[in-house]
């Protein structure tokens, strides 16, 4: 079988990391792969001998990618078995069998957080994306309901979840004994859902009770400006002696900053699936999450803590008696936790079903 696969947003942050992740285990077997995207953020699946790599800047979900995508590369697509995208953007002229991945569907869930126009171009990509797909994947049982009640039932939605990246668990196994910092991270973007708000008033009123420790916000800080500005005015009064960004780092960063926090806060209010908490645990970093149900899916058998969505009292109290309580442990995620999610496991899955 040959499987064309889009990669222009492997380098993307959700998206990027399930592709990453599941893209040795496609390659490592008998099959033959089609990848187009920047050819630059392909190069290391070149020595592959079953890989045929394709250079393909157009963005996805433009114009470009709706009316005039390369015939070129149509024609090669076409001669494939099947297509792959990790998410529901689908080029024009497609005429072999389309999978695609919905990791959320917080557009319609959330529609006060979008403008009415942006809700209705999100929608159109979704429907498309479900009338032209032969099947769907998604990531927790939560995103498949919520498909399912916004896009219908005729299609069948598989859970194929996200899991961690090898990277992690070698990290965890070559550094030992690393030396915790009085530090709280939250990783994401600046988004509403993301729930920042809610630990920002939180982390103010902890630091007004006396915790002296500080919060590093991970993620591109670039749309700061434009953000609600109530976000702007509460960073401002809690200081730069307090808070900090880091912008975007890479995952090796990333990793030396979970392992050497304190404490992970996943304030969100909607997820598809959510990372950092699995991430941070599997770094001995402890994970305080909010208790809305797709994370209580995900983390049902793990050693996370819960505050209640949207509560900054709740979560003030939570941050304090997770940090101040010396006895309380560092997370330690057993075989068997660890292979709950693994991307041998989704990328076994996915594989199945486009057979």
């Amino acid at each position: 079988m040959t499987i064309a696969i889009d990669c222009r947003m492997i380098e993307a942050s959700g998206v990027g990391v399930y592709l990453r992740g599941c893209l040795p285990w496609f390659l490592n077997t008998d099959n033959d792969f089609l990848l187009f995207g920047n050819l630059k953020q392909l190069l290391s699946y070149d020595s592959f001998k079953n890989v045929n790599i394709i250079n393909c800047n157009i963005k996805p979900f433009s114009i470009r990618e709706l009316l005039f995508f390369p015939q070129k590369l149509v024609y090669q697509i076409n001669k494939t078995d099947v297509y792959y995208s990790p998410f529901f953007n689908i080029p024009c002229g497609i005429r072999i069998p389309v999978f695609t991945t919905i990791h959320d569907i917080i557009f319609p869930d959330m529609p006060e957080l979008f403008s009415k126009i942006g809700l209705a171009a999100r929608m159109w990509f979704y429907r498309r994306a479900y009338k032209k797909s032969k099947k769907m994947f998604t990531v927790s049982q939560f995103s498949k309901s919520r498909i399912e009640y916004h896009l219908g039932k005729k299609n069948p939605v598989i859970v194929t979840h996200s899991a961690i990246q090898q990277m992690y668990l070698d990290y965890r196994n070559v550094k030992k004994n690393i030396h915790k910092k009085d530090i709280i991270i939250f990783i994401g973007n600046l988004k509403k859902h993301k729930g920042l708000d809610c630990l920002l008033d939180a982390f103010l009123l902890a630091i007004e009770e006396g915790l002296s420790y500080k919060l590093l916000i991970i993620g591109s800080n670039e749309n700061l400006r434009t953000s609600n500005k109530n976000i702007i005015k509460k960073i401002k009064s809690i200081g730069s002696e307090n808070i900090s960004f880091t912008g975007f780092i890479r995952d090796e960063t990333l990793m030396e900053h979970l392992a050497e926090a304190s404490l992970l806060v996943q304030p969100s209010l909607y997820e598809g699936f959510c990372l950092p908490p699995l991430e941070a645990m599997a770094l001995g970093t402890k994970a305080l999450i909010s208790d809305i149900p797709v994370l209580k899916e995900i983390y049902e058998d793990f050693p996370v803590a819960y505050f209640i969505a949207g509560d900054y009292i709740d979560l003030k109290e939570k941050i304090i008696e997770l940090l101040l309580n010396k006895k309380a442990s560092s997370p330690q995620l057993s075989y068997e936790q660890l292979s709950i999610y693994n991307f041998e496991k989704t990328a076994s899955y996915i594989l199945e079903e486009l057979k």
